[in-house]
């Protein structure tokens, strides 16, 4: 089952079951991500910054930092709101790869697949294991990986 969802919701620990999976809005991304990006992270590298230079390597072009890539996934996850208000700790990334570069003018989208939701040592948290998918316009995998986060749990009433 594909859940969209634009606006926050009040979801809690025992709203998530391992197989759900939502699916992102879109983002373009633009020079202005890449330039803004490099500026505040000091990976000016002519990979990503300089078109000329880019025009002879690899792709024919800039590509986005990998890192941006993550970045900007995990802000488009932030956008679906079911972790809006739950969202305890963000528990660490795992296997992360990055499968095909991210060009200026591409549009990503992500999907999120709950793979597992166990109980926390404390009473008021749970784990959610997810698998996070990064698509073009295309539909070809651009990075993909598990993020795991804590969650609250819903207060008792």
């Amino acid at each position: 089952m594909t859940h969209e969802t634009t606006s926050p919701a009040d979801w809690y620990f025992e709203d998530f079951t391992a197989g759900q999976v939502f699916r992102t809005q879109g983002r373009t991304i633009t020079e202005t991500d890449l330039v803004s990006f490099a500026g505040w992270s000091w990976d000016t590298n002519p990979v990503h910054t300089d078109a000329q230079h880019s025009e002879h390597g690899r792709f024919g072009q800039p590509i986005a930092h990998g890192v941006l890539g993550l970045s900007v996934a995990m802000g488009l996850v932030s956008r679906l709101g079911v972790f809006e208000r739950c969202s305890v700790a963000l528990l660490g990334i795992n296997g992360w790869t990055f499968k095909h570069p991210i060009f200026v003018g591409d549009t990503v989208h992500c999907t999120l697949r709950i793979t597992d939701v166990r109980a926390a040592r404390s009473s008021n948290v749970g784990i959610l294991e997810r698998e996070l998918t990064m698509f073009n316009q295309g539909g070809t995998v651009l990075q993909q990986g598990a993020i795991g986060i804590m969650v609250s749990r819903r207060p008792a009433s």
